[in-house]
């Protein structure tokens, strides 16, 4: 997951990502909140943060994955998506000021 995180950033000239146990367990708490429920719902928390889910299983780097997949719908030139696509999961992973995950 955090290799996953800092090679799309190494990738785009962006510094790495360190390890927090605090974002760490305050991700696993919400997480634990939604066992079940399948509701893809932003936690509102004092954090960035992506969702995924999947119909399997999806290991941390696939959803890292996915994310990282959006950069081809995203343009630096003017920094937004192009029309009508998504692209806010990868910038949340490229994301320069971001320093922990």
């Amino acid at each position: 997951y955090l290799n996953s995180h800092n090679a799309a950033r190494a990738a785009v000239g962006v510094g790495p990502l360190t390890w927090d146990d605090n974002v760490a367990g305050y991700a696993q708490n919400y997480a634990n909140q939604h066992v079940g429920d399948c509701n893809l719902v932003h936690s509102g928390g004092p954090y960035g943060e992506n969702l995924a889910m999947s119909t399997g299983d999806m290991s941390g780097a696939a959803a890292v994955d996915l994310w990282v997949a959006e950069k081809a719908d995203y343009s630096y030139e003017s920094n937004s998506c192009a029309a009508g696509k998504v692209c806010g999961h990868y910038t949340q992973v490229v994301w320069r000021n971001s320093a922990r995950v």
